[in-house]
């Protein structure tokens, strides 16, 4: 397996858009779970993954389109009555609800860094900035 991969731009740039703007397309969404993250995104949740906060994309595309190795989210609806509990992962979902893409929830060394991982219910959750990189 290789530990430095290096991607054409022009593939680089298609990946990502392929996530960013056609799988993701409109009205997805970015729901924080508590309990353990699935082995990836094709996994079933389990019970113990309840949603602590869910953020809204536009309805317009999740990403702005990319020609580089980062694509950008446009501006993410903050959730401002979340159900709170203990933020362990993310999800970046279709608006049908089908994962596209997960990650971990922590303070430091997460893909997703929160000031805590500890959400009071009927909090104001934001996310003021996402990118996805590929090397």
């Amino acid at each position: 397996m290789s530990t430095n991969p290096h991607i054409w731009d022009t593939s680089r740039a298609g990946m990502l858009n392929e996530l960013g703007i056609t799988d993701l397309s409109t009205s997805a969404v970015f729901v924080i779970y508590a309990g353990g993250q699935p082995a990836n995104a094709n996994a079933a949740t389990t019970a113990a993954n309840t949603v602590v906060a869910s953020l809204a994309f536009p309805s317009t595309n999740a990403f702005v389109t990319t020609t580089t190795g980062t694509i950008t989210a446009n501006t993410i609806t903050a959730d401002t009555s979340c159900a709170g509990g203990t933020a362990a992962w993310f999800s970046i979902q279709k608006s049908t609800g089908a994962r596209v893409l997960d990650g971990s929830v922590g303070t430091s060394s997460a893909d997703c860094i929160f000031p805590s991982t500890t959400f009071a219910t009927g909090a104001t959750i934001s996310v003021s900035s996402l990118t996805i990189s590929l090397p």
